[in-house]
């Protein structure tokens, strides 16, 4: 059996057989610390967020939940997992921003106390090939592949040909988070395009209309700039708001992201923003939450579930706008 099938059937077991199930009044919940990722509110963050509460909410007094937002940091993330370590919860939801080796001494603390950890939204592979059989799973997108593939959706449908250029406004500092960055660079670069890189800081992290300044100074240097990458859901959100500012209308610049939200469903029916990776935040949330519980009780191994899958535009947004507005896409 496959994890995929695995991972499917075992959810399919809680959705309708566990609710048939008697279960004892003194059975404890399971306790769960999660990290959504960012801020509450936060494009991104609150679709993870809307996923877990989901899978809480078909669980029920089977779980207690905690959530542990971290405004993106890396080192806060590191922090509250040794904070969360303390708490001696039955599992933790990690995100893979810091990296394996920042993580490494604390989830093996984790594990060796009996606390399941998984991880959602970037890979931590050597953790994961460590610790699988305790229930280690992953649940996101393969991150270079899918900067790859938006990279190559930008080319072919903007049409870039050997030396335009093009910015990319990324993580790529990030160990494994800038995977995806790294994927869109490559993409682009193998097209010949010429590619401007730009780290985002700490503060546009946080908040994408710190980024305003940034974007503007950018493109008011090179108006010669045909597509802008901006890897990041906040920051994609923010693509109307961007090529405004810097004096462009609607179609005038190709924008590309990560990431649906309202606000983006928005853009892209504005023209502001022409193509967006859906890597499906909502199963970033739920399906951690249903990994530790099915750890917990019935020792499921980790599993590994691939969420980035399709590319949005113009032509397909009618279909997924209202669950975009919902939270859900």
């Amino acid at each position: 059996m496959s994890r995929k099938f695995a991972f499917i059937f075992a959810i399919m077991f809680v959705l309708l057989v566990l609710p048939a199930m008697t279960f004892a009044a003194e059975d404890d919940p399971v306790v769960i610390y999660f990290f959504p990722g960012g801020s509450p509110g936060g494009t991104f963050a609150t679709v993870v967020y809307n996923g877990a509460v989901h899978a809480a909410d078909i669980l029920g007094d089977r779980v207690e939940m905690h959530y542990l937002w971290s405004n993106w940091s890396p080192q806060t993330m590191v922090t509250q997992l040794e904070q969360a370590i303390a708490a001696n919860p039955d599992g933790i939801a990690i995100m893979g921003h810091p990296g394996d080796e920042a993580y490494m001494p604390f989830v093996e603390d984790a594990e060796a106390k009996g606390i399941i950890v998984t991880s959602q939204n970037a890979t931590l592979p050597e953790l994961q090939a460590e610790f699988a059989s305790k229930g280690f799973g992953y649940v996101g997108q393969g991150l270079y592949s899918s900067g790859w593939m938006l990279g190559t959706g930008v080319v072919n449908k903007a049409g870039l040909k050997e030396g335009d250029r093009a910015l990319v406004w990324g993580l790529r500092s990030q160990p494994t988070r800038g995977q995806r960055t790294q994927g869109a660079i490559d993409a682009l670069e193998d097209a010949g395009v010429i590619v401007d890189y730009i780290d985002i800081s700490p503060e546009v992290d946080k908040d994408a209309a710190n980024g305003i300044p940034i974007i503007v100074g950018y493109l008011q240097a090179n108006p010669d700039c045909k597509a802008v990458i901006t890897d990041h859901g906040n920051l994609t959100s923010a693509q109307g708001t961007y090529f405004e500012a810097a004096g462009f209308g609607p179609d005038e610049i190709y924008g590309a992201g990560f990431d649906l939200s309202a606000a983006t469903v928005e853009s892209i029916k504005s023209g502001y923003t022409d193509l967006v990776l859906d890597q499906q935040p909502f199963l970033q949330g739920f399906l951690p939450v249903m990994q530790i519980y099915l750890t917990k009780k019935f020792g499921f191994s980790g599993l590994d579930i691939d969420t980035g899958g399709g590319l949005i535009s113009s032509e397909n947004i009618d279909f997924v706008a209202p669950l975009a507005e919902q939270g859900i896409r």
